[in-house]
This record gives structure tokens, sequence and C-alpha cells, in this order.
């Protein structure tokens, strides 16, 4: 799917349930969940060249993510739940705009190549 690139502060990785610090870049499942702490940041790269930064007190979830161009199965969905997020789009995006999606408690935004800044409270 990806990895955590980067990394400062106190960032957490929930995963099948269990929640633990992260403190060096590792790689990301579907279905992971991401908070950073406050003064925390971190930065994603995606198989796809998506890359996504989050700012301080920052939680959001992979939830989907394919890509196998070859087979034409491409998508990715991402929930941020709260905080600061920057998106930079990658092939997916370029590939299959209508199958990439960015949530948020009150938004859901539809990707179609490009970057951009969120910022979100939880309700």
């Amino acid at each position: 799917m990806g990895s955590i690139r980067t990394l400062q502060g106190p960032v957490f990785l929930l995963r099948e349930g269990a929640e633990r610090d992260v403190t060096r870049p590792e790689r990301l499942l579907e279905g992971d969940v991401l908070r950073t702490g406050e003064g925390g940041s971190l930065g994603l790269l995606l198989k796809d060249n998506t890359s996504i930064s989050m700012g301080p007190g920052s939680r959001l979830a992979l939830e989907h993510f394919q890509f196998a161009p070859a087979q034409g199965r491409l998508g990715l969905v991402v929930r941020c739940f709260r905080g600061t997020m920057a998106f930079v789009s990658g092939l997916v995006a370029k590939l299959s705009p209508d199958s990439v999606k960015v949530e948020t408690p009150v938004a859901t935004v539809g990707v179609r190549g490009t970057s951009f800044l969120v910022k979100a409270e939880e309700k």
C-alpha cells in the first residue's frame, strides 16, 4: 500500500484493534488508522506516489487502496477524522479520477488529480 516516510513527535498507529507508538518509518496496510499527538507530524507515500502529510493532533484512516492498473483495479479512500492533512494525488487519481475520495466528518471530496489541504473537526 505504502509507507510512513517521515515522522516527528508523538505518532500512533492503530492496526487490528491495537494502538502502538510509531518511532521509525514503516509499511502501511489498508485499514490502518494513524494519529499524531500534540507536536507530532508525519508524511506518507503510497505506492501510486500519492503523498499525504498530517499535522499535530490529527487522525486519519487509510480505508481503501487498490493500485493494479493492468487489471483495471484502482481506488483510494482516506478518512480524515480530525486535524490537518495535505494531500497530493498520485497515479490512481490520474488514471481513475472517480475512484479517489477523501472523507471528513462533514463532507466527501472527490479528487480529480490535484493537491489540497483539509482541516477537520470531529463532530
